[in-house]
Order: C-alpha cells, then structure tokens, then sequence
C-alpha cells in the first residue's frame, strides 16, 4: 500500500504560469507583484500593516528588531489600550516563549540578545500554559512569544489580561508576537488569527496552507512600526524616497537585512492564494471535524479540547495517545506516516542556559502524535486511519 504522508505541498496550476511570466519579465525581484500579493493579504486580514518577508524567520527577526528601542509613542500597540511608555529591550531581558515549536520561533530570540524563559505547555491544547505565564511575569519581561499549535489559536483575551497584569505590577506591558505559522486560516471568537492587534507572522513556507515556496508576513500592530519594517526588512533602504541615483541609496539612518520577498515567490502565493480556502483549508477542516467525531470514544486516544470561538485551520491534527512508541510502530506497518512534528527545544546544547522545570511538557512529548489531516487525505484514507486506529496497537 502506498504511504499516506503526513505533508504534502500544495500548488495551483496557475502558479508555475504566473511564476514563468515573472521570471521571463525581466525583473524578478521586489516589485509590483510583491505589492499585489501584499494588497491581497491586507484585504484578506483586514489589516493595513502586511509587510511580506522571505520567511517566517525574517519576519519574527523583524518584530523583536523593531522592540529594541525606547518609545514615548502614545499607542505603541492597539490591542485595546495605549502605552505611556514603552521601555525598550536591554542587556538581560526576556522573552517568555513555549518550547513546544519550531526552533525558527525561539532562536531570533537568541539573535537579538535576548534571554529564553521557558513556559509550560498546556496539556488539553499544547499552547503555552496560561496560568505558567502569569506565575513567570517579571520585570524583565519584555515578550511574550505564543504560538497557535497545529492551527489552534491560543486565549487572546486571557494573554491581555496578563499584559495588563505586568502593567500593574512593573509599569508597562510587554509586547506580544503570535507565531501563527500554523495558523492560516484559524479565527479566534470569528476574526482571524493575526488581526488582534499583536505582531503577528505567517509561514509561507512549502509545506504550510499557503505557499509561496519560501516567504512570510509580518502584521504589524500600527503604521509606524509598519513603515519601520518595510525599511529593515530591505538594507534600511526606503524604496519609497525618491532618488536622484536609482542604484545608489540615499542616507541610511538605521541598518537593516536582505528580508524581503521577491516577485516569483509572490506570484506563486498569489496563484494560491485564490485556491487556499476551497482547495486547501476546507479540506484539513473536513478532516480535523472527522477526526474529532471518530476518535473521541477510542481507547487509548485522548483527543485535544476544541472549544467554542476557537476555530483551528487544522495544519496539524495531534492527539494523545497511549505507549507512543507503538503507536508509531503500528501506524508505520499500515502505512500511515505520523510524527511528533517540533521536538521541544529546551533540550538543544544551546538553549542549556535557560533550562527550567516544564512537568506538562515532559509528559505530554511521550503521548502526543500527529496523524495525517490535510488536503490530500481522501475521505477513504481517513477512514483507513481511523479503522487503523481502533484496531489498536
């Protein structure tokens, strides 16, 4: 039997089409197609302040980028409140940051000379624990770093609440940056993940509901910050001034990196795009909503809570399951290909530093697994899977 895989990528036939007319243009850097892809996100979002980037990565390197500094912006971010003073980021400060994720989430917090304090996960959902956050609240705490896991978005108005707690008890409010690499087209309480008023980045990434190839965005919570990064994400370059020399910059005020997206990348997330919601996002939903009616009663299985206004884009499916191992040895003989995803990333040499005690997380990584879900599991194969399932293991 043929493997039923775990990822796939998904590409329209109109996107090689597109992508060819770019690459014989002439000019297949950043230009009109990179702004048309980016119209197309804003109006998708509802969100001014998209800013496309060549990863996920770069778009998070941005947002930690762009909180180095100290403001006396009266409205530094828009979640419902306005901030008197936002104090910048200096030597020793921290990012609060699950370990249940990429390591692309937590390393540009190293790469901005920021320290790691490590949050629970919470074990009915494998988002970051809530209750573990506000306990590690402190006055260096200047991010708190949340990631949506498999599509599922995490409490919004609970992680307000807790910046308005640190408020209260230090003075200001860190900022907070949701990686919903996960999450195209998850909504929480029905408006979608990213327009909440948080720095928020998406993965373009090729195996992600969307893909460019490579790329990402950065949503930015105002339009300075919007402007700021559409300069650093190009050399520090505004692309917008106009030059006397249109090959030699003027002067540059602030330093920036080679972040941003190129006009191929864009045609094909555009040509996607199009096709997202029916072809791809549809899909995994039908699944995951299939899952969640088979698997609820099985021995063995606990499934993950799907509460009401949190609407998952099912990027990943993961359950909890008995004896692990042979579970995945038996998934394995059926053809079946499953996987824990993201190992935790407290346990790399490089992170030693920052180790903490995270009980949640050291049981749920020897029950949690993630089965296949997406676009291209037929209503036969995954009747295949849940047959394989209850048969036991």
């Amino acid at each position: 039997m043929k493997q039923i895989p775990l990822f796939k990528v998904y590409m329209s036939k109109q996107a090689s089409k597109d992508a060819a007319k770019v690459i014989n243009s002439g000019f297949i850097g950043q230009g009109p197609v990179v702004e048309q892809f980016e119209e197309a996100l804003r109006n998708r979002f509802r969100q001014e302040h998209v800013v496309t980037t060549n990863s996920a990565t770069s778009a998070e390197h941005l947002a930690i980028r762009m909180l180095q500094n100290p403001s006396e912006e009266k409205e530094m971010f828009e979640y419902g409140y306005a901030v008197k003073k936002w104090p910048g980021i200096k030597e020793g400060d921290e990012a609060l940051c699950t370990s249940l994720t990429c390591t692309a989430t937590n390393f540009p917090v190293l790469a901005n000379g920021m320290k790691i304090k490590w949050v629970d996960v919470n074990s009915n959902n494998l988002n970051m624990d809530l209750d573990d956050l506000e306990r590690k609240l402190s006055p260096t705490t200047k991010i708190i770093y949340v990631v949506h896991w498999g599509g599922y978005p995490i409490d919004l108005d609970r992680v307000k609440e807790i910046q308005e707690k640190c408020y209260q008890l230090y003075g200001f409010r860190p900022a907070v940056i949701e990686d919903c690499a996960h999450s195209f087209g998850s909504k929480y309480k029905g408006k979608p993940v990213g327009s909440y008023g948080n720095f928020a980045t998406f993965s373009f990434q090729a195996i992600k509901h969307l893909t460019s190839v490579d790329g990402g965005i950065l949503i930015c919570p105002h339009e300075k910050l919007y402007k700021r990064a559409k300069i650093l994400r190009w050399y520090g370059i505004d692309r917008d001034d106009n030059r006397k020399d249109f090959r030699c910059e003027a002067d540059i005020s602030e330093w920036g990196y080679k972040f941003h997206m190129n006009d191929v990348n864009a045609s094909i997330g555009l040509a996607n795009l199009k096709e997202v919601d029916k072809e791809v996002i549809l899909k995994h939903k039908a699944n995951g909503h299939y899952y969640n009616e088979q698997l609820k009663d099985v021995k063995g299985v606990t499934l993950l809570e799907n509460k009401e206004g949190h609407d998952s884009a099912y990027w990943i499916y993961t359950i909890k399951v008995e004896r692990q191992d042979d579970f995945m040895a038996k998934m394995q003989e059926k053809g079946i290909m499953v996987s824990r995803v993201h190992e935790r990333n407290d346990k790399h040499t490089c992170v030693q530093e920052f180790k903490s005690a995270l009980p949640n997380l050291d049981k749920v990584v020897k029950e949690m697994i993630c089965i296949p879900v997406g676009w291209w599991v037929t209503k036969e194969q995954r009747e295949y899977i849940i047959e394989s399932i209850k048969q036991g293991w």
